[in-house]
């Protein structure tokens, strides 16, 4: 099932983000945290995939093992990076054989090490370029893509990033997730800018649930995202009082608020990014209500 035909305008829903586990044996680990996130019945599960392919036959693997076994529709993630156009279509076909109708077309970032070399030798430069080939190859393809409310670390502009975006629809995504963000004004705004440049495909917010420190200054330097100062304030008074369970604490309260007001100001849903967390993800929405 392509998820675009599950979002209704009269029903919101939750979806979860997993990333595969480092090696096989923390596999049984993994799945029981999605056997425990099951109860939640998400509208779809992604699995994260490694730029280069350097995650992508644990992915496709897990992807087919959570459609399969747990009965949830999942969503691949692809990045086009360092990829060339046969591993790219290889990848889909055994998307397709497995029975997985989605993918999240991504870029991919740059390997720190360089090992990816820019411009690429590949017609694959861009997540649009990726979007184009999968509604070529695979017209039954549901196909979701990329937003920044903060706008990508690499645009120039933000109307630069937001006609990338439109780009992205205009050759066949059906609907966006976005980057974490921790003020859910940034969220409306980058939609009011998103809509007034004749995006009409639904946006939806992508939450992450603060649970260390450490892990959300790494994840912020990474992606580009800002912490709010009175929140930033909260969790280190928080990780000095109490240390990570305490800052875990404020994080989860935090995402709860956040979710809690995007979903009352109509948002077709939320997609959770889970951290592979099972407990943190039960408590975040334990109390949450959806149309």
């Amino acid at each position: 099932m392509k998820i675009i035909n599950a979002i209704t305008p009269d029903t919101q829903f939750i979806s979860l983000e997993y990333f595969p586990p480092k090696t096989r044996e923390d596999w049984p680990v993994f799945f029981r945290t999605v056997q425990r996130l099951a109860v939640l019945k998400p509208l779809f599960a992604s699995v994260t995939y490694g730029a280069g392919g350097s995650t992508n036959v644990d992915s496709l693997e897990i992807v087919t093992r959570i459609q399969q076994e747990y009965g949830i529709e999942t969503m691949a993630h692809l990045t086009c990076l360092g990829s060339n156009t046969s591993e790219v279509n290889r990848f889909l076909n055994n998307l397709a054989a497995a029975g997985v109708s989605n993918v999240l077309a991504l870029r991919g970032d740059l390997p720190q090490d360089g090992s990816v070399e820019t411009p690429l030798p590949s017609p694959l430069q861009y997540a649009s370029d990726l979007v184009s080939l999968i509604r070529s190859s695979f017209p039954t393809m549901g196909i979701g893509v990329a937003g920044y409310p903060e706008v990508h670390q690499e645009a120039a502009t933000p109307e630069e990033d937001l006609s990338y975006l439109k780009l992205k629809f205009e050759r066949g995504a059906e609907f966006a997730i976005t980057q974490l963000f921790f003020d859910n004004n940034l969220y409306h705004a980058f939609v009011k800018r998103a809509q007034a440049a004749g995006v009409t495909k639904p946006i939806i917010p992508g939450i992450l649930p603060v649970v260390s420190l450490k892990v959300i200054k790494r994840i912020v330097s990474l992606c580009g995202a800002t912490i709010p100062a009175d929140f930033f304030a909260e969790l280190e008074q928080a990780d000095q009082m109490g240390g990570a369970a305490a800052v875990q604490k404020v994080g989860v309260a935090h995402a709860r608020r956040q979710i809690r007001e995007l979903l009352e100001t109509g948002v077709p849903g939320v997609h959770i990014y889970t951290l592979n967390r099972a407990e943190v993800v039960l408590e975040l929405v334990e109390g949450l209500h959806l149309m």
